[in-house]
């Protein structure tokens, strides 16, 4: 116990391992106990250490949880941003030793501001709040990263019946708690009545969460409706070639006249490679093409638009045509991939930065939900489905989600895995179905419990077939989001802080 709690490396390098231990919580693993024993790792390192000690300790855990969950990045700019392996390496590197100074910082707050040793059930609570902010502010800063967050681990787990009521935030909330409260298990002991709260906090959430966790929060609108989602396979070096547009055009033409009749057909993010102004005599063919079949056709292209200030901009867009209509600009850009953070310093210097379509513009935040065969769909272009509060906005005006991506960019990776349990939660959250249609994989339908009905391989060319329910009616999470744990957490930190500062003075 002394190498956990003390400085030294044997306790650094058990902070590195437990931080890879939550992507073995996460998918495809799905090991969701391993998330328990993660945070109590970080939770127990923290407890002897000086505030420059625990940025240390703060900093391996988190590289030790991004070196083993965003691994893909490496397949991302070596094979396909043409860097050399040493190069990518390094990036990828670089990249993760910056993202886990997200870890960092909590732990030298938790060292400096906040950790009581002689209030165990407050100093937990104190915990699990300051574990939640760092999650929120990690998905917030600079656009955001909000991947490997604890509480997917709870998709299938026992703690997922809580998901709509307090979203992903709150599954992550009790994980920390219990974790806390778990270590603090011996120190609760001493009295009586600390070990029955200690206990009531730690067992609650969980006997709550497995008896509401099939229960139903919104209700059916209409028929089911039947749906053709195209996924092409095409090779991403094969994307954006020109001499390949007349190829992938023809390709989902013919699937979609040879598929099965469905009311709505949906092709994946950029089906279309070529902007929407110079594929409108393709996209009128398609619509009436979906017209003579009762359908809505639903397609990712990229848009060329003139701005407020008179610029002529690109947008990652969707379109519906046929039985249907609307074009959704995406708001959330992947950094690097869509647009280029100090663009006139990196442009140009590898290959990686200059990648096709990575100057996108990112659209207006007032957009609506789509239309299609009379109803409103929220749309979610592959990066936007794993901000929790962001799809929870649009979610809230709609029937049904969809989500289209391409995740070629991650070959075979556990990228697009993880990408699919996001967007499952977020049909949890919302009590909707999803729809999800990819270029290459997991092509899916989601039902209101975040599971997958049909599904087809990926890295195969096929088509899915299956029906989709509207939905009726607000889960509590899309009626409150995250506003009510934010009043809670604030509460319980800065109470937590004032009683540190009222045992230091005394």
């Amino acid at each position: 116990m002394r190498w956990i709690t003390q400085p030294g490396w044997p306790g650094n390098l058990l902070a590195l391992a437990g931080g890879a231990c939550t992507t073995l919580a996460l998918a495809p693993f799905d090991i969701w106990p391993l998330a328990l024993l993660a945070i109590a790792i970080f939770y127990l390192g923290l407890r002897e250490l000086n505030p420059r000690q625990a940025l240390l300790r703060g900093w391996l855990y988190g590289l030790g949880l991004f070196l083993s969950g965003t691994s893909w990045i490496y397949v991302s700019i070596h094979d396909y941003g043409a860097a050399s392996p040493a190069l990518a390496g390094f990036l990828t590197f670089g990249f993760c030793a910056g993202i886990a100074l997200f870890f960092a910082l909590p732990a030298w707050l938790w060292a400096r501001w906040l950790r009581r040793h002689d209030a165990p059930i407050s100093d937990a609570l104190a915990f699990a709040s300051l574990w939640l902010a760092q999650e929120a502010f990690r998905g917030w800063l600079l656009t955001g990263f909000p991947w490997l967050f604890s509480g997917y681990s709870q998709l299938r787990g026992p703690l997922a019946g809580l998901a709509p009521i307090g979203g992903m935030w709150l599954l992550s909330l009790t994980l920390a708690l219990s974790a806390a409260l778990l270590v603090n298990l011996p120190r609760l002991r001493a009295s009586k009545a600390q070990l029955a709260a200690g206990l009531a906090l730690l067992l609650a959430p969980w006997i709550i969460g497995l008896a509401i966790k099939d229960h139903t929060w919104t209700a059916n609108k209409g028929a089911p409706l039947k749906v053709a989602a195209v996924q092409g396979n095409v090779e991403q070096n094969m994307k954006w070639d020109p001499a390949q547009l007349d190829a992938q055009l023809a390709l989902y033409r013919d699937m979609t006249l040879a598929s099965r009749p469905a009311d709505l057909i949906v092709w994946p993010e950029t089906a279309v490679p070529v902007l929407k102004e110079f594929a409108e005599g393709y996209l009128k063919v398609m619509g009436r093409v979906a017209v003579d079949r009762d359908a809505a056709l639903i397609t990712g292209v990229p848009v060329r638009q003139t701005n407020e200030r008179g610029e002529k901009r690109y947008y990652n867009a969707i379109t519906v045509t046929g039985w249907g209509e609307g074009t959704y600009l995406k708001q959330k850009l992947v950094p690097f991939g869509e647009y280029v953070p100090l663009q006139e310093v990196l442009r140009g210097l590898i290959a990686f930065f200059d990648l096709p379509m990575s100057d996108f513009a990112r659209g207006p935040s007032d957009q609506g939900p789509l239309q299609a065969k009379g109803l409103k769909i929220a749309p979610f272009i592959c990066y936007e489905v794993v901000y929790p509060e962001f799809a929870a906005d649009l979610a809230a005006q709609s029937d049904l989600l969809l989500t289209v991506s391409n995740d070629t960019w991650f070959g075979t990776s556990i990228g697009p895995l993880q990408h699919l349990q996001m967007a499952q939660m977020r049909a949890l959250e919302a009590g909707r179905w999803m729809i999800r249609a990819t270029n290459n994989g997991v092509t899916a339908l989601i039902d209101p419990q975040g599971r997958i009905t049909d599904q087809i391989p990926q890295f195969e060319q096929a088509i899915l077939y299956g029906e989709v329910q509207p939905m009726q009616g607000l889960t509590p999470y899309l009626q409150w989001r995250a506003w009510p744990l934010v009043a809670l957490c604030s509460g319980l930190l800065g109470w937590a802080l004032w009683s540190r500062r009222r045992q230091s003075r005394s």
